[in-house]
């Protein structure tokens, strides 16, 4: 669809959960997405995560500053290589906070506790790959969760609190796009069903889709 015929806005996809389209502009995704390959290359790189009940998921992953695996925290990759996790650098800890500026305005969700961003889930979608319906409960932080999307474009669906069935939202994320969820969203189910193959720009030189998930751990 011709971006220019008709321009994409900020929405409220649900109360607490917002999509900015078109937040980081060509020149930020090509810096986040050089950090990504560099986050991605062992010890503690890219890697499969594995479910207790032995699935595999078809996305990869590389975390910062906290380990994630099924379902909790570490400072090692216990499910992988041993390594210690890599650090949680203090500019994507701003860019966090300015995501969710930009998002809800200055005062989102006054009175409630906030903490520090000190986890970064990087996802790499490559052929074929997708998410299934899941909510971030790990943490002990209820600090909004910022997702920033680089590459292909996905269907993002965005559900309710309750379960991985409807109601729920598809929501279009394009190379760029920002969607950050908190509030009365925080714990809702989530999931990417679908991502179109050789939709991301031919400037940003990457084939497949990279999510970037910020998280405070309150730990």
């Amino acid at each position: 669809m011709n971006a220019e015929l008709f321009p994409r806005s900020r929405t409220e996809v649900a109360p607490g959960a917002v999509h900015v389209p078109d937040w980081a502009d060509a020149g930020r995704q090509r810096e986040l997405l050089e950090a990504c390959r560099d986050w991605s290359r062992p010890p503690a790189g890219l890697r499969t995560v594995h479910t207790p009940g032995g699935g595999t998921m078809t996305s990869q992953q590389v975390c910062l500053g906290w380990h994630w695996y099924p379902y909790g925290y570490a400072r090692t990759v216990v499910d992988g290589d041993g390594a210690s996790v890599k650090p949680f650098p203090e500019w994507l800890g701003e860019l966090g906070r300015r995501a969710v500026a930009d998002a809800f305005g200055d005062d989102a969700f006054e009175g409630e506790p906030t903490a520090p961003y000190d986890i970064a889930l990087i996802n790499f979608y490559g052929a074929g790959a997708r998410m299934g319906m899941h909510r971030d409960s790990d943490e002990k932080s209820h600090a909004p969760v910022v997702s920033l999307s680089l590459g292909d474009t996905c269907v993002f669906r965005f559900g309710n609190t309750e379960s991985r069935k409807r109601p729920y939202t598809d929501v279009e994320l394009r190379s760029g796009d920002l969607f950050v969820f908190g509030g009365p969203a925080r714990l809702a189910y989530h999931g990417v069903p679908r991502v179109h193959p050789g939709t991301a720009p031919p400037e940003l030189g990457l084939t497949g889709r990279l999510n970037i998930t910020l998280r405070a751990s309150g730990f």
